[in-house]
C-alpha cells in the first residue's frame, strides 16, 4: 500500500486514515480546500465568459454556448487566471492576443478577460465574505499540534486578503500565491512548481510532503512534483477524474481523514 494509508467504511462513509509519522508537512490549495471560495470563481468566470460568448455570437452569428461547470473543472480550476481563460478560449477554438496584465478589464485580450474576472471576483466577495471549511482548519490544527508544518499555495493574487477575511492566516507556516509565484516566475499547475516552492520554505522534501487539493490540475501538479501522498478533494462529483489524473485518495470532505501517530500494515 502506498505512504500508509488505509480507508474503509464507517456508518456508510468512507474514512481513510493517514500514518503522519511519514509525514513532515502538508501543503493545501486555498480555494474549495481552505475557503469556500471555489464556487465564486466559477460564478464570476461564467459571468465574464458568458458576456464574451454572447457578444462574440451576436457579432459573428456563431451559435452562443454558454460557459458550463466542465468548462470550469476541466480548463479553468486551479490554474492562474490568464492561463485558465487561454485554456478554456483554446477550447472553443478562440484565438486571443495573450496581451499583457495592465490591460484594462474587457474582451479584447486574455489578459483583459482575466482582468475582468477579476474585477468581478473582487466584487462578490466584497459582497458575499469569506468562509472557511471548518472540517479544513480542524485538520490543520490537528496537523500542527502532532508538529507538522502547514503550507497554502494558490494561484490567486488575493490569497492573503482572504484568508485575513477568514481569519486564518495564522494557521500557516508558509504562503505563496498567485503574486509570489509570478515574482518567482513559476509556471502554472498542473507544473508542480509553486507546491515545490511551498517545500523549499518549509524546508522539507516533496517525499515528506503531502498535496491537498481540489482541482484536476492541481492533484496532477502534486502528483509530477514526487510528493508522498496527493489527497482530492471531491466537492464537484469528479472523484474518478481526480484520481485519474493523480490522486492517491480521494475524500468528500476533509473530516474524512483520521490520523495516526504511527504507521501501520493493512489488515489482511
Amino acid at each position: 500500500m502506498r505512504f500508509g494509508i488505509r480507508q474503509h467504511q464507517d456508518e456508510a462513509t468512507a474514512k481513510v486514515t493517514v500514518a503522519i509519522d511519514r509525514l513532515d508537512a502538508v501543503i493545501f490549495d486555498m480555494d474549495g480546500v481552505v475557503t469556500d471560495t471555489a464556487q465564486t470563481h466559477a460564478r464570476s468566470w461564467k459571468r465574464v465568459f458568458d458576456d464574451f460568448l454572447h457578444a462574440r455570437s451576436e457579432r459573428t452569428g456563431e451559435v452562443f454556448l454558454p460557459f458550463g461547470d466542465e468548462d470550469y473543472l476541466r480548463y479553468v480550476d486551479g490554474k492562474p487566471r490568464y492561463d485558465g481563460a487561454e485554456s478554456f478560449l483554446s477550447s472553443r477554438r478562440i484565438t486571443l492576443e495573450r496581451g499583457a496584465s495592465s490591460d484594462p478589464p474587457g474582451h479584447n485580450t486574455v489578459c483583459a478577460l482575466g482582468n475582468l474576472k477579476d474585477r468581478e471576483f473582487e466584487r462578490a466577495v466584497k459582497e458575499e465574505g469569506v468562509k472557511p471549511f471548518e472540517s479544513t482548519v480542524t485538520l490543520i490544527r490537528s496537523l500542527r499540534s502532532h508538529g507538522i508544518r502547514v503550507a497554502l499555495i494558490s494561484s490567486s493574487r488575493h490569497a492573503k486578503t482572504l484568508l485575513a477575511a477568514a481569519s486564518i492566516t495564522d494557521l500557516f507556516d508558509a504562503i505563496i500565491d498567485g503574486r509570489h509565484a509570478e515574482a518567482l516566475g513559476l509556471p502554472g499547475k498542473p507544473d508542480p512548481a509553486i507546491f515545490l516552492a511551498a517545500a523549499r520554505q518549509l524546508a522539507v522534501e516533496p517525499s515528506r510532503a503531502a498535496v491537498v487539493e481540489d482541482a484536476l490540475a492541481g492533484v496532477e501538479a502534486g502528483h509530477r512534483g514526487g510528493f508522498c501522498l496527493v489527497i482530492g478533494v471531491d466537492r464537484s462529483l469528479q472523484a474518478d477524474a481526480l484520481r485519474e489524473h493523480g490522486a492517491d485518495v480521494v475524500v468528500s470532505d476533509l473530516a474524512d481523514l483520521e490520523l495516526r501517530g504511527a504507521a501501520f500494515e493493512e489488515s489482511p
